[in-house]
């Protein structure tokens, strides 16, 4: 007997303001709402305990790092939400099917789709009755070999690819399709931070993060730039507070006032609960214009330059870290030539920011001897998103703050192995060395020929 869910149609209640700080009872409330509702709440506590555990597995709601410190909750809100979903006993079975036409299925929300839970065999599409049908395991590989072999070009075929695939699955599949004699390998990283690998690996030669979880319990400051942890990564909060805790800056710049970047309140600690406590997780909170990162960036290095020529006039300590930039850059005199030529008028103007705004960031970053800089969705979505990212290089460059200890770029990733996938070689744009080192291993012609991006 097959039952079908019909999906929560109850009206969404407008957003009423909330004064309470990020996480605290809320959050706590509703992990438990979700695990209580859950299919099995038994089973699914058990796993919820595993999860980013030394011998569990790695949460899918986000792709925050783990914390090598020990203890038994090592999940969030987000998290549990995740876990829980994925062991859901829903099943969409052949009497779903028998029932609903793609036809009809087309009217239903993506919502209503997901809540009847997974899938439980191979369907193939039958046009004459408008119906997925089951087919057998060895009828679905057959029939997806036949069209393939069919295309008069392997690279009329699309292999796309998500986030939430382990290494071991993409490795294989990067194997199959380039064996197959194709490189299309559109990826939902196209659509996030692909700028920020583009940028990264044109600025310092590689297209990823440069820092560990360990780096934040050093830095002596954090940015967090166009990011909203709170929603996206709120295992994040907790290093943030943690740092304003210990007498670091954090600076964070958003148009908009989260409540995650201002203070929280966590869930695992009794006595904020008991007392409805919470911390500051920021020292400062800058608010450009929309767009206004790359504006208040070269704002900043306009000072440290400014302070640079005054601290050589005054035979004071320099502002710049010149070993550093003789030993591992190029181009620097023709930057610092493009900060002259960058008014502090347009400055100003674009980065919708008064110049004392400006100056307060600058001397923040320039007071600490190891920085991290963070970054996600709010950085990347932009027409100039590769400037803008490779303004941050640069600015962290000027000071050092790459390759050691507490100080590192942070491009925040948002599906949980969205990073492992590019490493594995889901790529369109693949390396040579990649492509030179399975062509040795595994003998086969291996494609050469770029292939597309999602955009593309």
């Amino acid at each position: 007997m097959s039952t079908h869910h019909q999906a929560d149609k109850t009206p969404i209640p407008r957003y009423k303001p909330y004064k309470g700080a990020a996480g605290g009872w809320g959050a706590l409330i509703s992990v438990t709402q979700h695990w209580l509702g859950s299919d099995n709440a038994l089973k699914n506590l058990r796993m919820m305990l595993k999860t980013n555990q030394n011998g569990g597995f790695d949460c899918p709601g986000c792709a925050w790092g783990d914390s090598p410190e020990s203890g038994m909750v090592k999940f969030c809100e987000n998290g549990a939400k995740a876990v829980n979903w994925e062991a859901t006993k829903r099943r969409v079975d052949p009497a779903f099917f028998a029932r609903y036409s793609v036809s009809a299925l087309l009217e239903q929300s993506d919502y209503w789709l997901e809540y009847q839970g997974r899938l439980t065999e191979p369907l193939a599409y039958d046009a004459e009755t408008d119906r997925y049908k089951p087919i057998s395991w060895d009828n679905a590989f057959a029939l997806i070999a036949k069209h393939l072999k069919n295309l008069p070009s392997p690279n009329m075929a699309e292999f796309y690819t998500s986030g939430r695939a382990s290494n071991e699955a993409a490795y294989l599949y990067q194997l199959f399709v380039r064996a197959y004699g194709t490189n299309n390998f559109p990826d939902c990283s196209n659509m996030c931070h692909e700028a920020s690998g583009v940028a990264l690996s044109q600025s310092v030669g590689v297209g990823k993060g440069t820092v560990t979880f360990e780096d934040f319990e050093h830095a002596d400051a954090i940015f967090v730039l166009g990011q909203n942890p709170g929603t996206n990564h709120p295992r994040m909060l907790e290093p943030l507070r943690e740092a304003v805790q210990r007498g670091a800056q954090v600076v964070c710049v958003n148009p908009l006032k989260e409540r995650g970047l201002e203070r929280f309140q966590h869930p695992q600690h009794p006595v904020e609960m008991l007392t409805n406590g919470d911390r500051p997780t920021n020292t400062a909170y800058f608010r450009p214009a929309l767009g206004g990162d790359m504006a208040l960036l070269r704002g900043m290095a306009k000072f440290l330059l400014q302070w640079e020529r005054d601290a050589q006039l005054a035979n004071e300590p320099s502002v710049f870290d010149h070993a550093f930039l003789n030993e591992h850059t190029e181009g620097v005199l023709e930057y610092l030539a493009a900060i002259d030529d960058t008014s502090w008028d347009e400055i100003v103007e674009q980065s919708g920011l008064p110049l004392t705004d400006i100056e307060q960031s600058a001397r923040m970053y320039a007071k600490g001897k190891n920085v991290i800089m963070c970054w996600a969705m709010g950085i990347t979505q932009h027409r100039h998103s590769v400037a803008t990212i490779q303004e941050i290089a640069n600015l962290m460059l000027l000071r050092g703050n790459i390759g050691r200890p507490g100080a590192g770029l942070c491009p925040v990733r948002g599906h949980s192995n969205v990073q492992g996938d590019r490493t594995m070689g889901i790529n369109e744009r693949p390396p040579v060395f990649l492509l030179d080192a399975l062509e040795k291993r595994f003998q086969f012609k291996v494609p050469r020929e770029n292939g597309h991006n999602v955009v593309e």
